[in-house]
């Protein structure tokens, strides 16, 4: 078969994006995060031993509960950055998104991993977060780029509030799980600031109030589910 011309203003068949490539693109990273194939770019943190005595069975359970509910959340995270981004107009700030998201995947196998040795599992709900969070995102893109941005910094406002929370909660000679989240909310304050300095405003006061409400709902049901 003939090379083709460059000129002819034909692109081979193997080259070329139709308009479903986005689409089948999306999915395909739903399915990565969700079946827990994603792989960390960055060294595991916890590199604390296993404590000695171990910990208690009690102690076990709350801990996968905490790091259950941080997975739901980078799930959640990356479904709603790749939602903002897919519905974004503006190439920079899809651009923010799509690295906010990417580094996001770090997280998320972090927690996967420290979950597999705690004895536990993901949320079995996690296919529903995502779409809920994907379809979240893209509306908050629908407002515009500073709104867009800032709804990104005030989720990472939030989760840095909530792991805050688990840091204080987890036991105390769980020092494994402490690293993860320790490295967890330095990421998540670069992300706030990298968006508030991207142009992201403040959120309506009823907006905020009505993320942390969700928020609620979803962390009470990730710890158990």
């Amino acid at each position: 078969m003939p090379a083709a011309n460059p000129s002819s203003g034909f692109t081979p068949f193997s080259r070329r994006r139709g308009p479903l490539d986005p689409l089948i693109a999306e999915v395909d990273r739903a399915l990565r995060v969700l079946s827990g194939t994603a792989s960390s770019a960055r060294p595991y943190p916890a590199t604390a031993p296993e404590p000695q005595p171990p910990l208690t069975d009690a102690q076990k359970r709350h801990a996968a509960g905490l790091m259950r509910v941080n997975h739901v959340g980078e799930v959640c995270a990356q479904a709603l950055y790749r939602g903002q981004a897919a519905a974004c107009r503006e190439a920079s700030v899809s651009k923010l998104l799509q690295q906010a998201a990417s580094e996001e995947v770090d997280h998320l196998a972090w927690c996967a991993r420290r979950l597999d040795e705690l004895g536990s599992r993901p949320s079995l709900l996690n296919p529903l977060w995502y779409a809920g969070s994907f379809t979240l995102g893209a509306l908050a893109s629908v407002a515009g780029t500073a709104r867009n941005l800032g709804f990104m910094a005030e989720t990472e406002r939030q989760v840095e509030a909530h792991l805050d929370g688990h840091l204080r909660s987890l036991p105390e000679t769980d020092e494994r799980s402490r690293q993860i989240v320790t490295q967890m909310k330095a990421d998540e304050v670069q992300h706030r600031n990298s968006a508030e300095q991207a142009g992201g405003v403040p959120l309506p006061a009823p907006v905020r109030a009505a993320m942390r409400a969700m928020s609620r709902v979803m962390t009470s049901t990730a710890y158990w589910v």
